[in-house]
């Protein structure tokens, strides 16, 4: 078995086009990755994922998979490639988030999170060791160290206590990872967290502390939680300039996808976000002539293809009138294939984006393409 590995092409300026090799495949970056939280990225299947959207790897939650469908379940299958049939790289967040998101009665102590389900009010705790055992047995390629992400905005003291409490949790994922065996025949690979909050010394401290560990790849967390997007990109900058060149750096939870091409300018190899799927699901469809909001009447006789220009076969064949029609119908197809084109555009997005770097483009090709696709058609 052998650690996942990060390969730089090329870099122009900061932004990097690259290669991650896993046991389970390559990803070549920079790369977006739909996010399937139950194990699932919603309305759309895992052949769709892999031929249509060209998908490359995709999240599995660790908070909702523990919950549903439990942890025996998921060891007994072989692990979530096993169980949803995606046999290409899997990367799974820790949970902390949705504890501190959904849970209710969340109680934070130096052992860890104790929380009531969002499901049935049950009670649980969470501990670093606990959330490193419940990744192993999902069987993800990339786990995340389990980390406070604290509010936008927190006072400087609060942000520093919780930043040194995820770095004592850190320490202690580490430890546990190091005494316990891979599962499932491949090796897991750890990625901890920049946290720190809206403070520049803090995220110094904290990018450092990361870096000591020496982990194959490093994320940068607890942005794009409600911080103006300036300042997004001021701090993903900071701490890119802050953490090891030579290993990809993923910044998570983000974003549109304009703040995505200005985050890879930056030097950020690895997105996630709900947003392709959550806003097509509700009628807003990314193209690479603009952003639709589909239910709009104006839509309704335009027999054009949803997205001509893209290499997709359902942007191609299926019509922005009948998409609307989908919508204005309740029809579940509606959401399959918005979600779909949504998909199919952020992929073809970091891809256009690598093209453009490996040929030395890309800051031309960013200024042209971000007030086309940014536009309300």
């Amino acid at each position: 078995m052998s650690a996942l590995s990060f390969i730089i092409e090329q870099q122009e300026e900061k932004a990097r086009a690259g290669k991650i090799i896993t046991e389970h495949g390559e990803i070549l970056t920079p790369i977006f990755m739909p996010v399937g939280t139950v194990g699932s990225v919603k309305a759309v299947t895992q052949q769709q994922l892999n031929i249509d959207v060209k998908a490359q790897i995709i999240l599995g939650n660790t908070y909702h998979l523990y919950l549903r469908p439990g942890i025996d379940v998921l060891e007994a299958a072989g692990g979530l490639h096993k169980f949803n049939g995606w046999h290409k790289p899997i990367l799974t967040d820790s949970g902390g988030y949705q504890v501190f998101s959904l849970a209710t009665n969340r109680k934070i102590t130096e052992e860890g999170v104790l929380f009531q389900s969002h499901i049935d009010g049950s009670r649980h705790l969470f501990t670093p060791e606990k959330v490193m055992d419940i990744q192993r047995s999902i069987g993800a390629d990339i786990i995340m160290a389990f980390d406070e992400c604290p509010p936008y905005p927190s006072e400087y003291a609060y942000a520093k206590k919780s930043m040194e409490l995820t770095h004592r949790w850190l320490q202690r994922c580490v430890n546990r990872l190091a005494e316990t065996p891979d599962k499932y025949g491949y090796t897991q690979n750890l990625f901890p967290i920049v946290q720190g909050g809206a403070y520049k010394d803090l995220r110094k401290v904290s990018c450092e502390f990361i870096s000591s560990v020496n982990a194959v790849g490093n994320a940068i967390g607890g942005l794009s939680v409600g911080e103006p997007m300036e300042m997004m990109y001021e701090f993903t900058e900071f701490c890119c300039a802050n953490l090891p060149e030579l290993k990809p750096r993923y910044l998570m939870g983000v974003g549109t996808p304009w703040d995505i091409l200005e985050c890879i300018s930056h030097g950020i190899d690895m997105f996630d976000c709900v947003m392709p799927t959550r806003n097509g699901r509700n009628g807003m469809i990314f193209t690479t002539e603009g952003v639709i909001n589909i239910k709009n009447k104006k839509w309704a006789k335009d027999f054009s293809p949803i997205d001509k220009n893209l290499p997709s076969e359902i942007s191609n064949y299926y019509s922005k009138a009948y998409l609307r029609h989908l919508f204005a119908a309740n029809e579940i197809l509606g959401l399959q294939l918005a979600s779909l084109q949504n998909l199919s555009f952020y992929l073809w997005l970091v891809g256009e984006a690598r093209k453009q770097i490996l040929n030395n483009h890309f800051t031309t090709w960013k200024n042209d393409i971000l007030p086309i696709i940014k536009q309300r058609l």
